[in-house]
């Protein structure tokens, strides 16, 4: 049983991607599809079939679909393609409405994800998540052990993140960034659409660019479509659900997980407490992080090929 391995992947010459997200679905091999859930309708990206099992892949909670996009282009580029592909807008972000629920729990979230790959065909699946959708796959572990075969955490969120949420001053200290966001979206939240017409003020008159710096190691090597991306897919209502899900949430569930998770984290991701690996590597039996050189939060977009390399089985 592995408890905790931490490596580095430290590659000469290596730098941020500046990778592109890519809207247009087909460029892809993938193709628009809603499927209606216990969280209601969710609107997916799929395709690539060969048979399953599928890979699933889950964005945070300041994204959609199009957070995988460079990593699906680096799978077609080096010639290992990811197959089976669904690509989730999360109940609540991208093309998927909110929950009808007033206060949606993970379990929900997870629920209508393995409904979706089973209304597709699948009855087991590979499960890649970022950030929140880290948190997300780790729970349809446990709730699903016999179809996920495997989980790939970039930045999942973790004790640090939950302690800045549960515990404003401590944590915040801990996490300045991350506890400065949530009270964004809180404020964004209270001001409703003129909180997300603010956000895309802000970049249209390039202030979001340095807003966003911190999540990344070099924002100037951040192509623009990311950027644009935080600024149209901003959902405050949905990230303030989302922590209050979080903070509720029992990790304690994580210890009958049975699959190989396997961790990836930026080596300056200002959203990682200093304790979430050995948090991670304590609940869950087969645990391993990797830190890679090069990345921030978002390393699915600034080092698609280090995170292709280290979580793809």
């Amino acid at each position: 049983m592995e408890r905790v391995a931490r490596t580095r992947a430290d590659r000469p010459g290596s730098a941020t991607g500046g990778a592109a997200l890519i809207r247009a679905a087909a460029l892809l091999g993938l193709r628009r599809v809603v499927i209606d859930t216990i969280a209601g309708p969710v609107v997916v990206r799929t395709g690539r079939e060969t048979g399953g099992p599928a890979t699933i892949l889950l964005h945070g909670a300041a994204g959609s679909w199009t957070t995988w996009t460079p990593l699906l282009a680096e799978s077609d580029l080096e010639e290992r393609p990811l197959r089976d592909v669904i690509a989730f807008d999360l109940p609540g972000w991208g093309e998927s409405p909110l929950p009808d629920r007033a206060d949606p729990d993970v379990g929900l979230l997870s629920t209508a994800v393995a409904e979706a790959a089973r209304a597709l065909g699948y009855e087991s699946w590979n499960v890649l998540g970022h950030s929140l959708g880290g948190f997300v796959a780790l729970d349809l572990a446990v709730a699903e052990p016999t179809a996920t075969l495997s989980v790939g955490l970039v930045s999942g969120t973790g004790a640090g993140e939950i302690d800045a949420i549960t515990r404003p001053i401590r944590g915040g200290l801990r996490l300045p960034w991350f506890s400065g966001m949530l009270v964004a979206m809180r404020v964004l939240r209270l001001l409703g659409p003129a909180g997300t017409g603010l956000v895309r003020l802000l970049h249209r008159v390039g202030a979001l660019t340095p807003l966003a710096s911190p999540l990344f190691v070099d924002p100037r090597s951040v192509d623009p479509t990311v950027i644009e991306a935080l600024a149209v897919e901003v959902r405050p209502k949905s990230f303030v659900l989302a922590a209050r899900a979080a903070a509720r949430y029992d990790q304690q569930r994580w210890r009958s997980i049975g699959c190989r998770v396997r961790s990836v984290r930026g080596e300056r991701d200002v959203f990682v407490g200093e304790h979430d690996s050995d948090t991670f590597a304590a609940l869950i039996p087969d645990f391993h992080e990797t830190l890679l050189h090069g990345a921030g939060h978002f390393a699915a977009i600034e080092r698609p090929g280090a995170v292709l390399a280290e979580l793809v089985v």
